[in-house]
């Protein structure tokens, strides 16, 4: 196990991000993030200021005094390649590399691209599609395939210098969709989708879900429309700067990003003759962590769900945890029972990450720990999943009691939930809490199980290497909640 520190130095932020490395996985000890503006410094006057200097050196040396703190064994330090627009932009790098031992690499283009690519890929399930990174002065497009990147076109302006060249939003939209034009690849959106990464899209997301009433408070995954971003659009209209700033939970850039982000999302709606994009939140400072970590990203990226929950897991489990098992004991049950819950697929990957995360709450508070469950798994950061999943295997580890079932609180969600949903995750919490009792002295005892269906019965037989009567006693204890939910009698031998 190891500390990592990472530091990037852009046009608008030094931010400083610790991570615990172990076995390629990997967790945020510290991510701090200090803000300021050199725009003028890079592209007016092309010199860094003495007072901007100062700022920086002062920064740094405080983040070294957190990163001896945290005893870091390895430390990365990049800038992006628009500081080279000021003329003594090498003077500011040996100066900083004097006073804090701090050596900056530039990044170009191609290494954003990379950056990008690997972050985006390891929180978004797309196999292949095209994404649209928008930075402050750049807009990366990027088409991928099978999990590489298969082309790439660079666009000279993002929301900051696109938002300083023009006023009116019809105006940046004209210029933009003439930057964009000699694009060489659309994409076909009966086979492919499109992903949009950067603060831009983050803030629109937020600004569309209040106007939405979108009940589910997370950025990453959330699907983008047309419909959105015109209602964001006309929104919009009525503001000025100050009153965007004022908007809950918009970044820092919020007021430089919402006009110029506006403009460049609503022409990639145009080109590509897109309804909807999938919007995450991953960054490039990600995909350089992702890059330093030791673990094979194929392995890590073909099944994102998986890797998600081992990697949360990774730094809270215990000698005695069976998150694995019950896991698997989930899913074998689902399979088992099918003829008896009669729910469709798509509701495996709400299960996969209920069962897996079953214990969630316990982190919370171990008393009534199904509940704190809810919130625990969706406020985790869990990938590979769409916001709908995550939301239902929240309410279905809450309902492994289903004294915890509680219409009026799924209710708040209509606008998300089918009442095949609701029906769904009290059928999915019986079953995890059964995979987790299946599972009750924490050996492995029970290795499979056979399901007999007889009428208005269930008979349940196991596969053991041991005793199992621990397993069976607590599974029994289901037997009340499983009548109730599925209509048969269960027994288990």
């Amino acid at each position: 196990m190891e500390n990592i520190a990472f530091i990037e130095l852009t046009e608008r932020k030094l931010e400083l991000k610790i991570v615990q490395s172990r076995q390629g996985r990997y967790r945020v000890l510290e991510d701090v993030i200090n803000q300021y503006d050199l725009t003028n410094d890079i592209t007016k006057d092309c010199l860094f200021s003495p007072k901007s200097r100062t700022d920086i050196l002062k920064i740094l040396n405080i983040y070294r005094y957190t990163i001896e703190t945290y005893n870091v064994s390895k430390m990365i330090a990049f800038a992006s390649n628009i500081i080279v627009k000021a003329r003594n932009y090498r003077g500011l790098l040996d100066e900083i590399y004097t006073h804090t031992g701090m050596n900056f690499t530039l990044t170009n283009n191609d290494e954003v691209i990379r950056d990008i690519y690997q972050a985006i890929n390891s929180k978004i399930d797309l196999s292949k599609g095209t994404c649209v990174y928008i930075a402050g002065y750049t807009t990366f497009i990027l088409k991928y395939n099978r999990r590489n990147v298969t082309d790439s076109f660079v666009v000279p302006y993002g929301y900051i210098n696109l938002s300083e060249k023009y006023s009116k939003l019809d105006d940046m939209v004209n210029f933009f969709k003439k930057e964009i034009k000699n694009c060489p690849f659309v994409v076909n959106f009966e086979e492919e989708g499109i992903v949009g990464a950067g603060v831009p899209f983050i803030d629109i997301s937020k600004i569309s879900k209040k106007l939405l009433r979108y009940p589910i408070d997370i950025d990453n995954n959330y699907i983008l429309t047309r419909d959105g971003v015109d209602k964001v659009i006309n929104f919009s209209k009525e503001l000025d700067v100050e009153k965007v700033k004022k908007i809950k939970g918009l970044s820092f850039e919020g007021s430089d990003s919402l006009q110029g982000g506006l403009a460049i999302i609503s022409t990639i709606f145009d080109f590509f003759g897109a309804e909807e994009l999938a919007v995450t939140d991953a960054d490039k400072m990600e995909g350089k962590v992702l890059e330093n970590l030791v673990g094979s990203p194929t392995e890590k990226y073909s099944d994102l769900v998986l890797n998600s929950l081992d990697n949360y897991y990774e730094f809270k489990k215990e000698g005695l945890a069976i998150n694995y098992n019950v896991y698997n004991m989930a899913i074998l049950l689902f399979k088992q029972l099918k003829v008896v819950h009669k729910l469709p697929r798509n509701y495996v990957k709400p299960l996969k990450i209920a069962s897996y995360m079953f214990d969630a709450g316990k982190f919370i508070d171990y008393k009534n720990y199904e509940k704190h469950g809810f919130y625990a798994i969706l406020n985790s950061g869990i990938v590979g999943a769409s916001q709908k999943d995550i939301l239902i295997a929240s309410f279905a580890c809450q309902s492994q009691n289903l004294d915890n079932f509680n219409l009026p609180e799924l209710m708040k969600y209509k606008e998300v939930l089918t009442d095949e949903d609701v029906d769904a995750i009290r059928k999915l919490g019986v079953l995890v809490k059964l995979a987790v009792n299946l599972n009750a002295s924490r050996k492995g005892v029970i290795q499979d199980i056979i399901c007999d269906i007889l009428g208005d019965s269930i008979i349940m037989k196991t596969v053991v290497k041991s005793d199992p009567a621990f397993e069976i006693m607590q599974s029994m204890k289901l037997a009340d909640d499983f009548k109730k939910t599925f209509k048969k009698s269960l027994q288990i031998i």
